[in-house]
């Protein structure tokens, strides 16, 4: 096992967190350690998957079975969460965040813990990793075990799904108010931005609290104590932020379809008015046609009356149009 900090590659920061204690003391390159795992407290590890030498470190670390090894260093793009002795590992799905703010572009946490430590990988900054490490400073006493640093890494997620659909409530708010007005703008296109990040969010918490159920209905030998508590309570997190989610969704696709029937109902106008237009000039039309035909012996071409005879016609060819179309009820 590596006993120099500054032999971790793709390390973001590491602590040694002693909850008995009150302290939680953040690791330097420069600070050598008689080992990595405190006789004391535990370890949380965050590293950086770009760095390509994370996967050896992982692999020789001793408190990792192979499938822990696994979920840290994988780079698929979903929910994943499994116990199996006494070590829980997996994928959580949270926000990026960039250098000034979180951002509403899904991520992917990779964590394993034990009862000793608890390991996070990530390519991209995540908006909860950063919040837990303000929260571990200020209160350290308040995470006992690394299942308590996991338990709040969830929470921290479901707090930044609250917060994103305050937002999102807000801009369906604002397209609400024009769909429902007067004004006959296609909000579609600022709606659809909403509706994708709303699916996404409802498919990823759906998978999180399917596998957080099954997780919690294994065998009690294979999960570390306690983890059945703190999965009762995040599986009550979710569910909360699953149903204002999906209110939300079934609220963006009411108005997906209003918008829908406005449209097609506006449509169905100009239809309406093209259709009348057609009725009215096809009669007129006919006759113009008949006047133009090159041939001999045409009526009204010997007088200078004529063209008054021809649009005469096409007048009454007009009003005849309007009588049919009044007697058919389509006026």
């Amino acid at each position: 096992m590596l006993t120099d900090v500054s032999a971790l590659p793709g390390l973001v920061w590491a602590y040694h967190i002693d909850a008995a204690n009150g302290h939680a003391r953040r690791l330097t390159a420069q600070e050598a350690e008689t080992g990595l795992l405190p006789q004391q407290g535990f370890l949380w590890l965050h590293l950086n998957l770009a760095d390509s030498r994370v996967p050896a470190f992982i692999e020789q670390f001793s408190g990792l079975n192979e499938a822990a090894r696994t979920a840290l260093i994988t780079h698929e793009h979903h929910a994943a969460l499994g116990v199996d002795e006494q070590l829980i590992f997996g994928t959580l799905v949270d926000f990026q965040r960039e250098f000034d703010a979180a951002t509403r572009d899904l991520g992917w946490l990779h964590f394993a813990l034990s009862d000793r430590f608890i390991i996070t990988t990530r390519l991209q900054p995540i908006r909860s990793v950063d919040l837990l490490r303000g929260a571990i400073e200020k209160n350290p006493a308040k995470f006992a075990s690394p299942l308590h640093v996991y338990e709040v890494l969830v929470a921290e997620f479901q707090r930044g799904i609250i917060q994103l659909v305050l937002e999102m409530t807000d801009e369906i708010n604002r397209i609400e108010d024009v769909v429902y007005g007067e004004d006959m703008r296609d909000e579609r296109t600022r709606l659809a931005p909403v509706r994708r990040v709303i699916v996404r969010l409802h498919r990823h918490l759906r998978g999180m609290l399917s596998l957080m159920r099954r997780a919690s209905a294994v065998d009690e030998d294979e999960f570390p104590q306690g983890f059945e508590d703190v999965a009762s309570r995040l599986i009550n997190r979710l569910e909360s932020a699953d149903h204002d989610v999906y209110a939300l969704h079934e609220r963006a696709r009411l108005l997906h379809e209003e918008i829908d029937s406005k449209q097609t109902s506006e449509t169905n106008r100009h239809l309406y008015v093209l259709s009348l237009m057609t009725a009215f000039l096809l009669p007129p039309s006919l006759v113009t046609g008949f006047f133009g035909m090159n041939t001999s012996h045409l009526p009204f071409t010997t007088g200078p009356e004529g063209w008054i005879y021809a649009t005469g016609l096409m007048l009454g060819s007009i009003f005849l149009a309007w009588l049919v179309l009044r007697r058919a009820n389509i006026l």
